[in-house]
């Protein structure tokens, strides 16, 4: 076993770190952003902001004044007021903030699930003629399930590429499997369990000259990563809005077109809200010209209202100072890692190269899955991942240095407590 470093004040002791910890949260450049976050009772820190974000205050208010004064106040006349175009209105807010998307492209949609099932069958029919799906066998599942299921149903053929655990899929690991027979590549741009960011503007052009489409999921790039998705030549992307978007549990999707097949894709759910004139009620579904096409059903006008909040604070902080915090908030947790928890056998699971780095961190040790539930009872949260990682995910705008040092010094001691 291990022992506890003692709390003096030599380098890469408790107290040394802790003052590290307040000295960078003192110069911190985005530190006045984490008031604009609701308190959780008994937190002492959130390491889960890869998974849900918190809610902030402007949303709490927002979404009181939405119930009072639009929903009470305007009832049905807000469809004609805002709400029928809000998933386009926001979208665009939506792109043109995260995703480096011209007006048009992007809709807020249902679940990533959903919108992603849209955006696969989409790409496929725009290649009609090509049977292959390339996809990665570390993806998300959700991701996985559905280009196995539509592929059945479909009569196409998944090619799986398989990542090697920390490099993620890589460009010539696509050049090997695309080919003349791809109708679709679909990849993440972080992986959800490493963090690895994939080289998305590489891969999109050996898709590309393959004559092969590109569906990019953006769970964990969004909001976080600045993500240039027309200047990379994207054909589709979807993402969730309840990680760094913080948009609170369940929060709707979005999905990207690029504008040039938007005219001439179709999708599978085909509701009232998509079509070319939805009030006129007609005998046939006409699609509508635009992005609008890619709605069906009525949208969660509620749901969007925490969305709208967060917006404003990455607005107004900028992206690329979002990206360096997240960078320099991960590079602190991988230091602390090399102090207190290397020491104890634990494998980091994770790039140490920020440029190929996303948000989150991942830990490994045969005891993670045990010191969970002592870890939460504390107040320090991170997440579990199958068979043996803890996922670390501080958010750049409501976490702080000192929130971090808190929370892989609690790591190290329940470990600790457990025998590592």
């Amino acid at each position: 076993m291990t022992a506890v470093p003692s709390a003096d004040d030599s380098p890469g002791s408790d107290a040394a770190y802790a003052d590290r910890a307040r000295a960078l949260d003192e110069a911190d450049p985005l530190g006045r952003f984490r008031d604009a976050f609701e308190p959780s009772p008994g937190l002492v820190s959130y390491l889960d902001g890869n998974s849900l974000g918190r809610p902030t205050r402007a949303a709490v208010d927002a979404l009181r004044s939405f119930a009072a004064d639009q929903w009470a106040g305007r009832l049905i006349r807000g469809w004609d007021e805002g709400w029928f175009e809000k998933p386009l209105t926001l979208g665009d807010r939506l792109g043109a903030v995260t995703l480096g998307a011209a007006p048009g492209q992007t809709f807020i949609g249902e679940s990533t699930t959903v919108v992603l099932y849209k955006l696969i069958h989409a790409a496929l029919g725009a290649r009609p003629d090509r049977r292959v799906i390339v996809a990665d066998t570390h993806n998300f599942p959700t991701d996985r399930y559905l280009v196995d299921g539509i592929a059945r149903a479909t009569g196409r053929e998944v090619r799986w590429i398989v990542p090697e655990q920390e490099a993620g899929v890589t460009p010539a690991q696509v050049a090997e499997a695309a080919g003349e027979d791809t109708a679709l590549v679909l990849l993440s741009h972080i992986d959800y369990r490493t963090g690895r960011i994939a080289d998305a503007g590489a891969i999109t052009g050996i898709a590309h000259r393959a004559g092969a489409l590109v569906l990019w999921d953006l769970c964990h790039s969004v909001g976080a990563v600045p993500v240039e998705l027309d200047e990379w030549g994207v054909d589709f992307a979807a993402g969730c809005t309840y990680k760094y978007l913080n948009g609170g549990p369940g929060s709707p999707a979005f999905g990207y077109v690029a504008a040039r097949h938007i005219a001439a894709v179709t999708q599978p759910i085909q509701g009232w809200m998509g079509v070319a004139d939805a009030f006129e009620m007609g005998p046939a579904y006409r699609p509508h010209a635009g992005i609008r096409r890619f709605v069906s059903g009525t949208p969660s006008v509620l749901a969007m209202v925490p969305l709208e909040a967060m917006l404003c604070l990455i607005e107004e902080a900028g992206l690329a100072a979002v990206r360096a915090k997240s960078v320099a908030l991960t590079s602190f947790a991988l230091e602390l890692y090399d102090a207190w928890l290397a020491p104890l056998g634990v494998r980091l699971g994770s790039p140490r190269e920020a440029a190929v780095r996303g948000g989150h961190l991942t830990v490994h040790h045969e005891l993670c899955r045990q010191v969970l539930p002592v870890l939460w009872e504390q107040g320090i949260i991170p997440d579990f991942r199958t068979p043996d990682g803890l996922r670390l995910g501080p958010s750049p705008l409501s976490s702080s240095y000192d929130e971090v040092r808190a929370g892989v010094q609690g790591i190290r001691n329940a470990l600790v407590a457990a025998g590592a």
